[in-house]
């Protein structure tokens, strides 16, 4: 025959357990509200991480286009190959 307990966070008062979840939040150190230094190292290092952008790497963007593209299948309800970049007036 198993027991309930009134033992643990679940069990306390509510006022209890507020008071004891608040210290976890100020505790955290997910928050760089209060040390600029900490985040500028963090951003740092994720832009060090990153790819980057195109901007000076036109053929990489190129690459980065024709994948996106291959994976997309088509953009067209009819499922055609037309080009987005073709004159929407064009009779061709």
């Amino acid at each position: 025959m198993s027991q309930t307990s009134n033992r643990g966070f679940a069990s306390m008062d509510e006022a209890k357990q507020r008071e004891i979840a608040s210290k976890g939040g100020r505790e955290s150190p997910g928050n760089f509200a209060k040390d600029r230094a900490r985040a500028v190292e963090a951003g740092r290092k994720g832009g060090q991480m990153s790819g980057g952008n195109f901007a000076h790497d036109p053929q990489r963007a190129s690459e980065a286009g024709r994948k996106g593209g291959q994976q997309s299948g088509s953009n067209f309800p009819d499922g055609s190959d037309r080009s987005p970049d073709r004159s929407r007036h064009s009779d061709i």
